[in-house]
């Protein structure tokens, strides 16, 4: 009986680790983006009549990163605090240490991979995943049931606080540009910090990921979580399609009826990142939770591949953030720029061609630092 409930554990995690693994590929495909097609930047939410149906496509796929790697961050500490042998342990401590690690890494790796200089720090996703383990740390004490009532108030209720403003120098602004709104919080004539990552709506989203992991327990019923984390998934889609569909609540812009099935399809998809909107985590964390249920029956010879790139995910964040730093001096030194000064792919496809050639490349260093975290006893290597 133990053999087969380590068996079921290792189905559970792998299924983690595969979900992990396609959204990292997902992501790829968004760098490459960003870093090859940045001549037809995309807003937030996108202007759609400047907007190819491929480029919408592609930044939309994008939008299920963040809030799976976030809310898989939530569940990774549950199953941290509660190993499958041996007694229970608080994840306060650990959850300080790698959000702190985390927040480190952003501010002077991450940071220099995207602009390839340090005059302006972004603080993007690692700030608000780093921000959101402190949050959790700071909270995991009270009682489940309230941590999921802080986290659906958080997720459901943050929209509301959307006509708070503040200008630049008023009181107020720089703890609202890090929780609510984006900003430059500090501008000097050597560096500037911008966060670029609302962090209040993420740390609702870890909340409700630690609160829902228990059903990753060794001894929870497959079936019973296959039924949660389906119904959850479609509920939040019925949530979705009710208030996006009257345009009730949820979103910054209402969807309009277009001269065409795309258009209206992309109106009403088209959805609020910065912060992420109600909508926006309705769709991406009900599309994360369907698929999770699915994952589970992936044969292991099939998953292999996609758990291998969400087993190291820090590490494939780094080196392909470098290698696409790389590429692109590469391509303006050499090649020339081809839009002012930039340089960029004639057409969306490049970007979908690219990912998969870099995909292909990455997955042995991947794979082989993998297994070397894992086999490695210094505690250090497991931060990445």
């Amino acid at each position: 009986m133990k053999t087969v409930s380590a068996q079921m554990l290792k189905k559970r995690i792998d299924s983690i680790d595969i979900m992990r693994g396609i959204v990292m590929l997902i992501m790829l495909l968004d760098h490459v983006r960003e870093r090859f097609f940045f001549h037809e930047q995309v807003t937030d939410p996108m202007t759609l009549d400047s907007t190819s149906t491929g480029l919408f496509i592609s930044r939309f796929a994008a939008h299920f990163c963040a809030p799976t790697f976030v809310f898989l961050t939530g569940v990774s500490a549950w199953l941290y605090s509660h190993p499958q042998f041996g007694p229970e342990r608080s994840a306060r401590s650990f959850l300080i240490k790698r959000g702190l690690f985390i927040i480190a890494l952003e501010c002077t790796v991450i940071t220099f991979q995207w602009m390839g200089n340090y005059d302006m720090i972004w603080l993007q996703v690692m700030w608000a995943i780093g921000i959101s383990m402190l949050a959790l740390a700071l909270l995991i004490g009270l009682p489940r049931f309230w941590l999921g009532v802080i986290g659906l108030v958080i997720v459901f209720g943050h929209n509301a606080l959307t006509p708070i403003s503040f200008a630049p120098g008023e009181w107020g602004y720089t703890i609202w540009a890090i929780l609510h709104d984006r900003g430059n919080i500090f501008t000097s004539d050597f560096v500037g910090i911008r966060a670029s990552y609302p962090v209040l709506p993420w740390i609702g989203v870890i909340l409700l990921g630690y609160v829902i992991a228990p059903i990753y327990a060794a001894s929870f019923d497959d079936v019973k979580r296959h039924k949660i984390l389906i119904g959850l998934g479609l509920v939040s889609f019925a949530l979705f399609a009710i208030l996006r569909g009257f345009n009730i609540y949820g979103e910054t812009l209402d969807w309009q009826q277009g001269d065409s099935v795309i258009m209206t399809l992309k109106s009403i998809f088209n959805l609020t990142k910065y912060p992420p909107s109600l909508g926006f985590l309705l769709v991406t964390i009900g599309g994360t939770l369907l698929c999770l249920s699915m994952l589970e029956k992936v044969k292991p010879q099939y998953g292999k591949v996609l758990s291998t790139f969400g087993s190291a995910p820090m590490f494939f964040y780094i080196v392909h953030l470098y290698l696409l730093l790389f590429m692109y001096r590469f391509a303006v030194n050499v090649i020339g720029p081809n839009y002012g000064e930039l340089y960029g792919f004639t057409h969306i496809g490049w970007v979908w061609v690219v990912t998969i050639v870099l995909a292909v490349l990455l997955y042995y260093p991947t794979k082989r630092f993998s297994q070397y975290k894992h086999q490695s006893k210094q505690v250090w290597i497991k931060y990445l």
